[in-house]
């Protein structure tokens, strides 16, 4: 009962301040943003962390890291999507700096999308020339800047499952680029802000838990199905087994 009376004026207190913050944070990142080289998307990276650090701290849902810490090199990072959380509590989720993989419409979002250009690797899904050129540009941040994180699922996971079906796109990467796969999962975010409601958030506890790497050296395109089936029960499991729903 105390739930259903507090949580319509926390869901409000909570987005005022995700609002404000980027907000007041937007003119810097718009003056950094003229650079358009690493530098300047480093500095987006790290001011972003720092932003989604003090908002889940006010918010109560700080995050608390655990798993085995990854050795220090280039990953392809795969994690499960089913809450609106996951895009914040990945700046301090993951070990390092990083650039994603995201769907092209959320960059006509008012504010927001001009963020997500800055930092995401984007993709129209829906055509075969933009998933080309954004695997691409993957290839190419992966040699010469950061990790890449990619949400294996592409969307929202809606059913009765610990996960949707995997695309390939992750997989494919690891292949080509002959990197090994980080995977980490987010067990909690749904309880936090559930993605089939927008205006329902909750304060508690969030966990990222790094699971051990899955290296690909010597693996090629034919070895793609029994790669992705393999992160997928590791990842499957792990969720089973930390689970708790609310």
């Amino acid at each position: 009962m105390f739930r259903k009376i507090a949580q319509p004026f926390f869901t409000v207190y909570a987005i005022v301040t995700f609002t404000t913050g980027l907000l007041i944070l937007f003119p810097f990142f718009l003056a950094i943003s003229i650079g358009n080289n690493i530098a300047a998307r480093r500095t987006i990276y790290t001011i972003i962390t720092y932003w989604a650090k003090s908002w889940l701290w006010m918010n109560g849902m700080s995050l608390q890291l655990s798993g085995p810490a990854p050795p220090k090199r280039r990953y392809v990072v795969v994690a499960n999507h089913i809450s609106y959380l996951d895009t914040v509590v990945v700046f301090n989720g993951l070990p390092g700096y990083f650039r994603a993989l995201g769907k092209k419409e959320f960059s006509r979002v008012p504010v927001m999308g001009f963020l997500y250009r800055q930092i995401v690797i984007m993709v129209d899904r829906s055509s075969e020339h933009s998933r080309a050129k954004s695997m691409r540009l993957m290839w190419r941040v992966l040699k010469k800047e950061s990790d890449i994180l990619i949400f294996p699922e592409g969307t929202f996971n809606e059913t009765d499952k610990p996960l949707k079906e995997f695309y390939n796109g992750a997989f494919r990467l690891a292949i080509v680029t002959q990197t090994p796969i980080l995977p980490i999962i987010f067990p909690d975010t749904v309880d936090r802000w559930h993605y089939s409601h927008w205006w329902k958030i909750w304060p508690g506890r969030n966990r990222a838990i790094y699971l051990p790497p899955v290296h690909v050296e010597g693996m090629v395109m034919e070895d793609l199905p029994a790669l992705k089936q393999k992160v997928y029960e590791i990842m499957e499991a792990a969720l089973v087994e930390h689970t708790v729903r609310t």
